[in-house]
């Protein structure tokens, strides 16, 4: 699995302490919610928001942890 992730996710990936391991569980694991351009995975405390580019490649929106 090929994670592209934009600068926004990063920045809040190290705000939250959250790990490429991490959101490439939630993508594989996590219950998932189609959206208007991509889907919003939820996985233990935290979302991730993303596309699907092609088979095994997966761009990175946003990362939101759930309060």
């Amino acid at each position: 699995m090929i994670l592209l992730l934009s600068e926004h996710a990063k920045k809040r990936m190290a705000e939250h302490a959250i790990t490429k391991e991490m959101v490439k569980e939630a993508i594989e694991r996590g219950s998932k919610i189609r959206q208007t351009d991509g889907y919003l995975a939820n996985y233990t405390y935290f979302l991730v928001a993303y596309k699907i580019i092609k088979t095994g490649v997966y761009k990175i929106k946003t990362v939101m942890v759930i309060k």
